[in-house]
């Protein structure tokens, strides 16, 4: 605790600048970290390790996954917090898909103008510290969804855009077990308007309640 006191005294303006955060908040797990460098977001690893931690501790059965992988980045992490547990990865591999980006246009949402093709099911599976456990659906969602018969107790939903995020949130809520979470990111990220206004219309529908974390992309999280 006094380390981390200090680090943050010496470098904090720095870091803050950055948009980094450093705690000790994770002390009390006494467990070694495999994090990548390049990785700073602390406050949503922080978050995903200590939902994961509660999830593992209540016994919750379930599989957990990811729709928007992009590199895999943050599925890494989900793969590593829950190393015993299917991991199913929706993305299309190949960026945004035109319909998706027709929608965020015609209501101002975003340009949809991202380029997110420069990613390969082989590149994130090489990643992933448990790749056994990883199922690739690769493709347009929810089409790659059908047929699936499964409980989850952890979703991330980083597929940026209103429509695949409102419809994630329709497909995996009522898949979601109780006690489990769903992290939407890009809750409060300008550059992606649709996905603030996806999760207040998904939680206003259904009378379900969500809370916003300061993660760099200002994530909100829906728990059951």
């Amino acid at each position: 605790m006094i380390l981390i006191q200090g680090f943050n005294y010496l470098f904090g303006s720095f870091f803050n600048k950055q948009k980094v955060v450093i705690s000790n908040s994770l002390n009390y797990l006494n467990r070694k970290r495999d994090i990548n460098r390049n990785y700073l977001d602390h406050v949503r690893l922080a978050t995903l390790e200590l939902v994961a931690e509660e999830i593992n501790k209540k016994g919750l059965q379930g599989a957990v996954a990811e729709l928007g992988v992009y590199k895999g980045k943050f599925a890494r992490y989900i793969n590593q917090y829950f190393p015993e547990r299917d991991f199913y990865l929706f993305d299309t591999f190949e960026g945004f898909d035109k319909k998706d980006i027709a929608a965020e246009l015609n209501n101002n949402f975003s340009s949809g103008a991202q380029d997110f093709t420069n990613t390969s099911v082989e590149k994130v599976l090489a990643i992933m510290p448990h790749a056994k456990q990883c199922i690739v659906k690769k493709g347009f969602f929810p089409e790659t969804a059908k047929g699936l018969k499964e409980e989850f107790v952890f979703v991330s939903i980083d597929a940026d855009l209103y429509d695949p995020i409102y419809n994630g949130l329709n497909y995996f809520y009522p898949l979601l077990k109780k006690g489990g979470y769903i992290f939407v990111h890009d809750f409060n990220n300008d550059g992606y308007k649709g996905a603030k206004q996806a999760v207040k219309q998904f939680c206003k529908e259904n009378n379900v309640s969500f809370t916003p974390i300061p993660d760099a992309c200002g994530s909100a999280i829906i728990a059951k």
